[in-house]
């Protein structure tokens, strides 16, 4: 590892004009995996986007202590009601979509999921208004499914709505094995292990979460194929506190705008990490932004073309920008505090943007 300052990388990287790459929102991957730029547009549907479900046909169902309610059918189920050892489960054709609306909904279980998704093809879990689901004690296995969440779903997942869903769970809050999606609403999610899990990608287009994790804030990651378990911000209000990573995903991270307040022994991690705007504060006891090794789809990279990031270290062996890979400042703010501020193992190069090492600007 070469543990250089910026202001020394900037000066050879200037007479290295052959290294020096054009970006604009996202860079090109190496011969390893073409990394193409995540469109907004293709990653949610209009529906995706409504904040207010249509309750033209809805049907209304109403929570009691120690009965499930199963939804079989497509259709719009307004969910109502205080219960504990209860569950809203859904289990229905694999090509039927499935909308839940809180409407003051309070949940508490001891063992199982307060939202279990079975099957469907799609599920709109909208919190039309204040809800809560809680889980106390150890989660049970259902059969071989390791129900570990407090909404737990086999199918993509979009959250949306008007109101605030506050989530606590004695292992993960949300848990979603396929792509899950938070295009609106408000949650606050408290949990003893990650707070929002998803297998293939996280998308988060708006929307405020407050999350406190006993591992990570959001986590992708998929088993199977390494070219999923990826995690998209287009705006929003984050603010995680994480006691490992606050973001991380398998092979990729796009951050397009928003706002981002992270504590956390890591910030953001992944294979390739592209900032395009936005407004990013961290505050890590490990490395701030890290690119590693975890894809075999994409070259590890740190790529910044714009934003106002800052990144206070902790004493150590940490690093504020760490890539096991190449890194690239192509614009935006970089504001890093620490003992080992820029760290990488391949290329770099400074095209452009405000670089501050320890409060003095080095750009």
């Amino acid at each position: 590892m070469k543990h250089e300052t910026i202001k020394t990388a900037a000066l050879t990287l200037a007479l290295c004009a052959c290294t020096i790459f054009a970006f604009s929102s996202f860079a090109s991957a190496s011969a390893a995996g073409s990394a193409e730029p995540f469109d907004p547009a293709e990653l949610f549907t209009d529906r995706d986007m409504e904040q207010e479900a249509d309750l033209t046909d809805s049907v209304t169902l109403t929570l009691s202590d120690g009965q499930d309610l199963l939804i079989d059918e497509e259709g719009v189920y307004v969910i109502t009601g205080t219960a504990k050892n209860a569950s809203v489960i859904v289990e229905a054709d694999d090509q039927a979509k499935v909308q839940l609306v809180l409407d003051g909904v309070a949940i508490e279980n001891e063992s199982a999921p307060c939202v279990y998704i079975k099957e469907a093809d799609k599920v709109f879990l909208t919190t039309a208004a204040d809800s809560s689901l809680s889980v106390t004690g150890s989660f049970q296995a259902d059969g071989d499914v390791n129900t570990d969440g407090a909404v737990f779903s086999r199918s993509d997942l979009t959250l949306n709505g008007t109101g605030t869903l506050t989530v606590s769970s004695t292992d993960n809050g949300v848990v979603c094995k396929d792509d899950l999606k938070i295009t609106g609403g408000s949650y606050v999610i408290s949990a003893a292990s990650k707070a929002i899990e998803a297998n293939d990608s996280i998308r988060i287009a708006d929307g405020t979460l407050d999350l406190t994790a006993g591992t990570d804030g959001l986590h992708a990651e998929n088993d199977d194929d390494d070219t999923l378990g990826w995690i998209y911000i287009g705006d929003g209000s984050l603010d995680i506190s994480a006691g490992d990573d606050a973001v991380h995903a398998l092979s990729a991270v796009q951050i397009d705008g928003g706002s981002l307040e992270i504590t956390a022994a890591e910030g953001i991690e992944s294979t390739y990490i592209v900032i395009n705007d936005g407004k990013i504060g961290i505050q890590a006891s490990d490395d701030g932004i890290n690119a590693a090794w975890k894809s075999s789809a994409y070259t590890a990279a740190i790529v910044i073309n714009g934003g106002d990031i800052t990144v206070v270290m902790g004493s150590g062996d940490t690093d504020g920008i760490d890539s096991n890979g190449n890194l690239y400042i192509n614009g935006g703010t970089v504001d890093v505090t620490g003992g080992s501020t820029f760290d990488y193992d391949g290329q770099a190069a400074y095209n452009g943007g405000t670089i501050i090492v320890n409060g003095q600007q080095v750009s």
